[in-house]
């Protein structure tokens, strides 16, 4: 299924450079759900989705996994070519925001269960660019909400969110559970969290079975490098500077990118209908610290060489300093944190120094404080017609 719009060359070519990488995938092994025959997975072709595609597609013959994605400029099908010859995977092209689309996907594949990550997730471009926030996160949702209500088979609806919707949490403050109140503070956490309010309309007055999970800063090779770890990386590698948003005393929590897929895959086998799951790690660190570790993965000493290798520039309009969420009923199911931030960092770190500069093409109007995106590419600032942020 090929939607009518205009989409890139470089999003369908096939240079061959993922026939070198490492094929990453979850560690956990469930025993087949029964219900469970023809899973969708929104956004499959990105970051996170990308692991749970893989991770599904070679542990679990007996699901069909159908990797749905509109290819938007941080989408890869290098991250899931190597299932291109599974029998139990399918990636169709299809837009989360075309009812006729979604609608069509449900029917043809006969979806029984939903994993839906498909969303704007850039914080830095929701500033300058909140209406495709809006339209994608928000009413993308919607489409998928109505399109398996009216399906009327569904067994489940899995709706990832994050916990920036929960807003900043005091340096002092305690971990956040799942009733905590939602406060998101910049428009990519508002339009989340308004996604998770029709997410529960429709479990409410449908009686869809929905589950939403919040997940903390997921991190891993495949990531896109607008985030912090892979364009740090990446800019490491080729021997310059990194641009440091404001004081960079903001603190993050990292999940290794296969533990959040174990999450994932756990949620799915004994996740109960009707609840939230938080994702939370136990790796909190802040900008500058994640600079200094990085500086001593590329062989610089941090306490010599950090001033030559980071600059302070200006911080977002506003940047919460710090989210904690509490991944104590995700733990009740079996879940566990496996991997460290040294040993992740490191597997990153490799992954990125090998394949970065190449698995999406030209990178380099990416790796700038404050990327602008136009019409689902990444472009010249100075060209764009508009300013970052």
């Amino acid at each position: 299924m090929v939607p009518n719009r205009s989409v890139t060359h470089r999003h369908f070519q096939d240079t061959g450079i993922w026939r070198d990488a490492p094929v990453y995938k979850g560690a956990t092994k469930f025993p087949p759900l029964e219900d469970a025959k023809n899973i969708l997975i929104t956004g499959g072709a990105g970051f996170i989705a990308c692991w749970l595609v893989r991770h599904l597609t070679l542990t679990y013959p007996e699901y069909n996994i159908i990797s749905y994605d509109k290819l938007d400029y941080c989408a890869s099908l290098n991250n899931t070519r190597c299932l291109s010859t599974a029998p139990n995977f399918t990636f169709v092209h299809g837009d989360i925001t075309s009812p006729e689309e979604v609608q069509n996907a449900f029917r043809k594949y006969n979806i029984d269960t939903v994993f839906h990550f498909a969303a704007q997730s850039h914080v830095d471009l929701s500033f300058g660019n909140s209406y495709e926030f809006t339209s994608t996160n928000v009413y993308g949702t919607h489409v998928l909400l109505e399109c398996a209500k009216n399906h009327g088979s569904l067994k489940r609806f899995i709706h990832i969110s994050t916990d920036e919707v929960y807003g900043e949490v005091d340096e002092d403050g305690e971990d956040l559970i799942e009733q905590s109140i939602l406060a998101p503070t910049n428009p990519y956490a508002a339009s989340k969290a308004a996604a998770e309010m029709l997410v529960h309309s429709y479990y409410k007055s449908f009686k869809l079975p929905v589950i939403i999970v919040r997940s903390n800063n997921v991190y891993g090779p495949h990531q896109f490098p607008e985030k912090v770890i892979p364009k740090f990386s990446c800019l490491l590698h080729r021997g310059e500077k990194l641009l440091l948003h404001g004081d960079g005393k903001h603190t993050r929590r990292y999940l290794f990118a296969g533990d959040a897929a174990d999450a994932f895959d756990t949620i799915l086998h004994k996740g109960l209908i009707g609840q939230i799951y938080n994702v939370g790690s136990t790796d909190e660190i802040s900008n500058l610290e994640l600079c200094a570790l990085l500086l001593k993965q590329f062989g610089h000493d941090p306490a010599v060489d950090f001033d030559s290798f980071v600059e302070h520039t200006i911080d977002r309009p506003f940047n919460d300093r710090r989210y904690a969420v509490d991944a104590t009923k995700l733990k009740s199911l079996g879940w566990v944190q496996k991997t460290t931030f040294a040993e992740g960092l490191k597997a990153t770190v490799d992954w990125y120094r090998k394949f970065g500069s190449e698995w999406w093409g030209n990178i380099d109007l990416v790796l700038v404080p404050f990327p602008v995106v136009k019409d689902s590419e990444v472009v010249d600032a100075d060209n764009s017609g508009s300013k970052s942020s």
